[in-house]
């Protein structure tokens, strides 16, 4: 590449999924809406799982840390998307981009490994229920929690610090939603195969590994409800796998839509399945989590109606 055509980036300009006022209008109070939706339900779960000592097990501690990340997630990114579509100015530093970056990456890894700690979980309630207290002790659960924190630090500084080595020209503008790592790999006019190939080295490793192990776990959860002998006892133990189920499959199944494709066929289009994963999951999961979950309505009526009472007193 001629030195002429390459030039050192300061900003990008996040132009966002339309550049159209009157889309932009429509869309700016959408996903204010929807930031609004999941901040206050992962609050509310985060606070009623806190404030009920009946709720102080494993299951609903990995939730509350569940519903922390999707906190941290969307405050990463939905801000500054509303700050630029009701802005003209829509530029974004190379720096603040990488950070970014850096949180979306570590942060999706961490909502993944947190599901997968989830999935061990019910696993051991299922099918090793004699030994679940002993199995899932609060040292256990505090360590997994760690484990999976390093691991998403790790996969997000190995990600941003190689792609502080690439070097990017041309066209500043990403049309995207947020600072994407497949987004700014395709604006770079240097030679990325080391990011490609760490992609795919630590991917199978952040997320094949973990999502294999839930299919594996669930493998065996199956078999062991089938062999329960009551009908009622069988609903039982599938309701409390029902919820983590379904978060497992709108995470994963938004992600597959953005990510199981080449970087070349990557265009405009994937903004959409990409407002699923970083919007739509992070809103759905405290709905998903309280819906037909006695133990989480009564906590949160226990929160609402304590509040009530302190406001009375």
């Amino acid at each position: 590449m001629d030195g002429d055509n390459q030039t050192e980036i300061s900003e990008f300009l996040l132009v966002g999924l339309s550049e159209d006022p009157e889309q932009q209008r429509i869309l700016f109070w959408m996903f204010l809406s929807m930031y609004l939706v999941t901040v206050v339900g992962n609050v509310l779960i985060i606070l009623a799982i806190g404030s009920d000592s009946h709720l102080h097990t494993p299951m609903y501690f990995f939730l509350a840390n569940l519903s922390l990340t999707d906190l941290f997630f969307v405050t990463n990114t939905i801000p500054k998307m509303l700050v630029n579509l009701q802005s003209q100015d829509k530029a974004i530093s190379y720096a603040g981009c990488l950070t970014q970056l850096y949180f979306l990456v570590s942060l999706v890894a961490l909502d993944n490994l947190i599901l997968a700690a989830m999935a061990y979980d019910r696993y051991v309630a299922i099918c090793r229920p004699l030994h679940y207290a002993t199995a899932m002790n609060p040292s256990l659960c505090v360590l997994l929690l760690a484990l999976c924190w390093v691991f998403s630090v790790l996969y997000g500084l190995v990600h941003t610090l190689l792609m502080t080595r690439v070097t990017f020209c041309g066209s500043q503008k990403i049309h995207y939603i947020f600072c994407e790592m497949y987004v700014l790999l395709r604006l770079a006019c240097s030679n990325t195969q080391v990011n490609h190939v760490m992609l795919i080295a630590t991917g199978c490793f952040v997320f094949l590994t973990p999502f294999g192990f839930m299919v594996v776990s669930y493998i065996w959860i199956v078999r062991a409800i089938f062999r329960i002998p009551s009908t009622s006892r069988k609903y039982k133990a599938f309701s409390t796998c029902a919820s983590h189920l379904a978060v497992v499959s709108l995470f994963y199944g938004t992600l597959c839509m953005v990510y199981l494709q080449p970087l070349h066929t990557y265009s405009m289009k994937d903004s959409v399945a990409t407002v699923m994963y970083a919007v739509v999951t992070p809103m759905m999961n405290p709905f998903i989590y309280s819906l037909r979950n006695k133990d989480m309505h009564g906590a949160l009526r226990k929160l609402f109606l304590g509040k009530v009472f302190q406001r009375l007193t």
